[in-house]
């Protein structure tokens, strides 16, 4: 019988966390994991998107994934991402996810070459393989991967028992509908979209993972409360609110996690670093969105917060 209680929550993604020189802070990793368990959400995804998975490598990942664990100390769910644009590093970090205890891994499928649907499946089930005590999460992001969880895959992909769900982060929330009607109570989807947060749990999401949780936890717990009581139209002015820091987050030249950081950093004195090239870095008139996203952030909370 499979828990898929501990996945049913707020997940924020979690950030990739560097030291003066580039390279991943263990330090900072173990610092961010304790901020998310004092503020009390259900877990956290680990080097997916928003930890700029995409840059890291292999060893980048199973450092950050090792130190979460080692600070989380059981009191987060824990989702490894393990997906690499080659099956064989994908398997060695799902066999790492394991050996650690991570909680459940997830992969999007692989991107560049346009692969058949048949040809996803052997991945992700390949990489399943390689950790087979541990539960196994779709990640479904069309618009960066640039191929999409069809209902035949999702099927195909069903026949696998370590299967438990999809992090849905497509953009229509009909998707998310669909998954739910297609799996049942038996899988768990995930909204990805934060700026959809109370749309994709209204239509059937169980948990949600996003990218800028983490600059504001307690506003997507209390949206997710809200959701729970039935306080729709309560729900729909935070969840406005919160778009227009999202907003505001994403007008800067620099990259969106970037402003995250530097937000954490004035507002909760976490100290996480850039981010890696490509992503560019902020400059010095990107200070002004960074300040004032991140006033936006302390208004809201007292605000619906109380």
């Amino acid at each position: 019988m499979r828990n898929l209680e501990k996945y049913k929550g707020v997940i924020p993604a979690f950030y990739a966390c560097y030291d003066e020189e580039g390279s991943i802070s263990p330090e900072g990793v173990k610092a961010l994991a304790r901020y998310f368990v004092e503020k009390g959400v259900k877990g956290v995804y680990v080097n997916g998107s928003s930890g700029e998975c995409i840059y890291q490598s292999v060893e980048d990942k199973k450092t950050v994934l090792e130190n979460v664990m080692e600070a989380a100390k059981g009191k987060l769910t824990v989702i490894a991402h393990v997906a690499c644009n080659n099956t064989k590093d994908s398997m060695e970090l799902a066999r790492h996810a394991e050996s650690v205890g991570a909680d459940a891994i997830a992969a999007i499928p692989p991107i560049y070459f346009r692969l058949p649907e048949h040809a996803i499946a052997q991945y992700w089930n390949d990489i399943s393989s390689a950790a087979p005590n541990t539960d196994f999460v779709i990640y479904n992001i069309p618009q960066l991967a640039g191929v999409a969880l069809t209902m035949n895959l999702f099927a195909e992909m069903r026949k696998n028992p370590n299967v438990i769900g999809v992090k849905n982060s497509s953009m229509p929330v009909q998707d998310i509908q669909m998954f739910k009607a297609a799996a049942g109570d038996d899988y768990v989807i995930f909204n990805g979209p934060d700026e959809q947060f109370i749309s994709g749990r209204v239509i059937g999401a169980e948990g949600a993972i996003g990218g800028t949780y983490g600059a504001m936890p307690e506003l997507f717990l209390k949206m997710d409360e809200l959701v729970r009581e039935g306080e729709l139209g309560r729900a729909k002015e935070l969840q406005y609110a919160v778009n227009e820091i999202i907003y505001k987050m994403c007008s800067a030249r620099g990259n969106m996690y970037g402003v995250i950081k530097e937000i954490l950093k004035i507002n909760e004195n976490l100290f996480l670093g850039g981010v890696r090239k490509p992503l560019p870095a902020l400059v010095k008139e990107d200070m002004a969105v960074v300040e004032e996203a991140a006033r936006m952030i302390r208004d809201a909370k007292e605000k619906y917060l109380g």
